[in-house]
């Protein structure tokens, strides 16, 4: 399985988990737009059994080389990005990993109860990436505790392994070659964007410009009975160049630290 394969199957699995991100890319493909990925991202934990390292062993395999790195104090993470070291129209890699240590006994001990759970053979292949929640029953309960002290451990406790979120191109879209334009174009058809800290997370100065929607909700079965709760979102990016013409290709931890809010629980 080469890169594009990889690509094309979590594409595949993020589409049928979260129909409100197919909306959006059928709305516009409806307008005339190719809609192309700038990234990826995946959630894991510091686990040395299911960190970093592990979850990016495949894209490595595959003509993958780290190129940055990033820390969100506030949020307890840290963050790789990978690139592709010969396809420059491959998407970007974004694997961030919760800090366990940086909270209590009692979080810790709920992940390293999961993480133990997970088959050994599980976490030596190649498709630990989109293999969702690979340690069985959830917990509603449990998964409250965990957003008491970090929304991420709880969207990771109940989605597992698989594309946290795609993100388009707007580099690449005609009509809506703009933040803006995408922002409003969206709304007008009723979704929600994430408005932490405005609705454009970053500048043209700082050469990055994001927004993305609210996740979308989706009945989730737990221990206690069906639930719904926020899933996956979609995510617009538009790069600049710099001095020297390049465009930037990295991210900025402050905007990805609101858009990480995307999936935090809310209802309708």
């Amino acid at each position: 399985m080469n890169h594009t394969d990889i690509f094309n199957h979590l594409w595949v699995d993020y589409i049928e988990q979260n129909p409100h991100a197919k909306r959006v890319y059928d709305l516009l493909v409806e307008e005339g737009e190719e809609v192309l990925n700038d990234h990826i991202a995946f959630r894991t934990f510091n686990d040395k059994r299911i960190n970093i390292n592990v979850l990016s062993k495949v894209f490595i395999l595959n003509g993958y080389e780290e190129k940055g790195n990033y820390t969100f104090e506030t949020k307890h993470l840290f963050a790789k990005h990978f690139e592709h070291k010969t396809d420059e129209h491959a998407p970007r890699v974004f694997i961030s990993e919760l800090i366990l240590e940086e909270f209590s006994f009692e979080l810790q001990n709920n992940i390293k109860k999961i993480i133990n759970a997970i088959p050994q053979g599980k976490l030596f292949s190649d498709d630990l990436i989109y293999s969702g929640n690979i340690w069985g029953n959830i917990s509603y309960e449990t998964y409250n505790t965990l957003r008491k002290e970090s929304e991420y451990a709880a969207w990771v406790y109940v989605f597992g392994y698989c594309a946290n979120h795609f993100t388009v191109n707007v580099n690449k879209l005609k009509k809506f070659n703009s933040i803006e334009k995408v922002n409003s174009f969206l709304k007008n058809k009723g979704f929600l964007i994430n408005d932490s800290e405005g609705e454009i997370k970053g500048t043209p100065e700082e050469l990055l410009e994001q927004s993305s929607i609210r996740s979308g909700l989706i009945k989730v079965n737990f221990n206690e009975g069906p639930f719904e709760i926020p899933s996956c979102y979609y995510e617009f990016a538009k790069r600049y160049p710099d001095l020297t013409g390049s465009f930037y290709s990295g991210f900025i931890a402050k905007s990805a630290d609101k858009i990480f809010e995307s999936t935090d629980f809310y209802k309708e």
